[in-house]
């Protein structure tokens, strides 16, 4: 029998609010591979980014406001995660559907 991963969100940092896909990412990605990136995003885990951008999302999340962006790079392709500046909505897409 083949061996079922589980997945638990911890350490999350902040609501992710209404959480939305493009049609593009659920094409690529399934259920499972996008719920590991949600999980990082609301970890603080702001994936490939520069020094510059991960620092500018660690304020936001200091101060409440601001969006936070994360960037990962999957097997599949490149994916972003965008959480709006009020935590509303968590948006995950590929960087051609911005």
């Amino acid at each position: 029998m083949p061996k079922k991963e589980v997945l638990f969100m911890s350490n999350i940092k902040f609501p992710l609010g209404q959480t939305v896909a493009t049609r593009g990412v659920l094409d690529l990605l399934n259920d499972n591979e996008i719920f590991k990136l949600l999980t990082r995003h609301s970890a603080g885990d702001w994936g490939d980014l520069c020094y510059e951008d991960k620092n500018l999302n660690n304020s936001s999340l200091s101060s409440g406001e601001g969006r936070l962006f994360s960037a990962y790079n999957t097997l599949k392709g490149k994916v972003w995660v965008i959480t709006e500046y009020d935590r509303s909505v968590t948006t995950i897409l590929l960087p051609n559907e911005y």
